[in-house]
C-alpha cells in the first residue's frame, strides 16, 4: 500500500482525548493531528518521537492532518488503524497473502448477520469472510492484541464462528505494523475475555493469520506471516 500524498514530518508533543495529537512540524509549527487509534497505544507512544502525518484536504474536517506512524527504537510503527484494511484488500485482490490466494471477487465492508466484516473474498468454490485488526502492542518479542478491552472485537469473533458454522471460510487477520517482534499472541492480561473468545473461535475453525508489515514514509508492505500462541 503506497501513500498517495507526501507525508509531513514532525515530532510528537502529546496524544490526548484518544483522537488527538499535538505535533511540532520541522518548520516549528504546532498542529493538531487526528489519531484513528482508539486503544491505549501502549508501547508505541514516546514524547518527542519522530512522526509522520498525512495532510487532509477536507473542509469538513477540523483537523488537517492524520497521524500515520511513529518511530520507536529506531523503526517505524504504523498507528493508523484504517491502513490495514486497505492493505489487506489490495493484498487479497493481488494474491499476495499465501493462505488467501485464488479469489476472483474481493469486496470491502460486507455485512454478515449483525457484523460488518472488513473483507469478503469469493471464487467458484468458496466464500471467505476476513476481519482485520491493527496490532501495535509489543511485549518482549511478542506482538499482542488488543491494547485495551474490546467488546467489538469479541463480537466479531462470535460472528466469525457463525460464518464457519454456515460452511464458509472465516479468517481473523492481524496486521502487525512493526518489525521488532516475531510472535503473535492475544493480550491475556489486558482483555482475558477476548483471549478466551479467540481460543474458542480457533477451536471452532476460525483461522488466525498474523501478518507482519514493514512501515515506511513511502509505503506499508506485508513482509511475512508470524507464528502465534493462544
Amino acid at each position: 500500500m503506497n501513500f498517495n500524498e507526501h507525508l509531513v514530518h514532525g515530532r510528537l508533543i502529546k496524544r490526548y482525548k484518544r483522537f488527538l495529537a499535538d505535533v511540532k512540524l520541522d518548520n516549528d509549527e504546532i498542529v493538531i493531528a487526528h489519531c484513528t487509534n482508539t486503544g491505549s497505544m501502549k508501547s508505541c507512544l514516546e514524547d518527542n518521537a519522530e512522526v509522520y502525518l498525512s495532510p487532509v484536504d477536507d473542509s469538513n474536517r477540523k483537523t488537517k492532518f492524520t497521524w500515520e506512524m511513529i518511530k520507536i527504537n529506531g523503526d517505524w510503527v504504523g498507528i493508523n488503524t484504517g491502513n490495514p484494511n486497505k492493505l489487506v484488500f489490495e493484498a487479497v485482490k493481488d494474491g499476495k497473502i499465501e493462505k488467501l490466494k485464488g479469489y476472483t471477487e474481493v469486496k470491502r465492508e460486507v455485512k454478515f448477520d449483525d457484523s460488518r466484516f472488513d473483507v469478503m473474498a469469493k471464487n467458484e468454490t468458496e466464500t471467505c469472510f476476513i476481519e482485520v485488526k491493527n496490532v501495535t502492542l509489543k511485549e518482549e518479542n511478542y506482538a499482542l492484541f488488543p491494547d485495551a478491552v474490546t467488546s467489538r472485537g469479541k463480537k466479531h469473533l462470535k460472528t466469525l464462528i457463525k460464518v464457519k458454522e454456515q460452511g464458509m471460510r472465516a479468517v481473523m487477520l492481524y496486521i502487525i505494523q512493526r518489525m521488532d517482534v516475531n510472535t503473535f499472541a492475544p493480550a491475556k492480561e489486558i482483555d482475558p475475555e477476548y483471549s478466551k473468545a479467540l481460543k474458542m473461535a480457533y477451536k471452532k475453525g476460525v483461522e488466525i493469520i498474523p501478518m507482519q508489515a514493514k512501515v515506511t514514509p513511502e509505503k506499508i508492505e506485508l513482509v511475512k506471516e508470524l507464528p502465534f500462541e493462544i
